[in-house]
């Protein structure tokens, strides 16, 4: 039976989601085994937060833990309650590229158009 697995990104805000993560994390840890989960594993990104990724054998499985009030209290207290919690399924973390996305050149070096200036521009040459 195939797995599927489901994100839950938390980033740091007020406070880090590491201690986010040691508020809640085994709550959600034993709700989510509690409720069929087969795997999970914890993902800390330096930087900007933390991702927990839990595999699930069905979607329903997902769906029942999702709704659960303890899980939602939990999602409720993160750092950021505005910008810092996605929730999305597939892995995130380190399951995607293993280096960084470079950032392309700028079509037309860049620049944006510059204003069209209506009136006459003077210019004077010293002599």
């Amino acid at each position: 039976m195939a797995e599927q697995w489901w994100s839950i990104e938390v980033r740091n805000g007020l406070f880090s989601a590491d201690r986010w993560r040691t508020a809640h994390g085994e709550a959600l840890i034993e709700a989510a085994l509690t409720h069929r989960a087969r795997r999970w594993r914890w993902h800390h990104q330096e930087d900007w937060g933390l991702v927990l990724e839990i595999a699930f054998p069905a979607e329903e499985d997902w769906a029942r833990y999702r709704a659960l009030p303890g899980v939602g209290a939990a999602l409720d207290a993160v750092p950021d309650p505005v910008h810092g919690l996605y929730i999305y399924s597939g892995r995130g973390g380190s399951a995607g590229a293993p280096d960084r996305v470079r950032p392309r050149p700028h079509l037309g070096a860049g620049g944006a158009t510059l204003p069209e200036n209506t009136e006459p521009i003077i210019v004077a040459h010293a002599s």
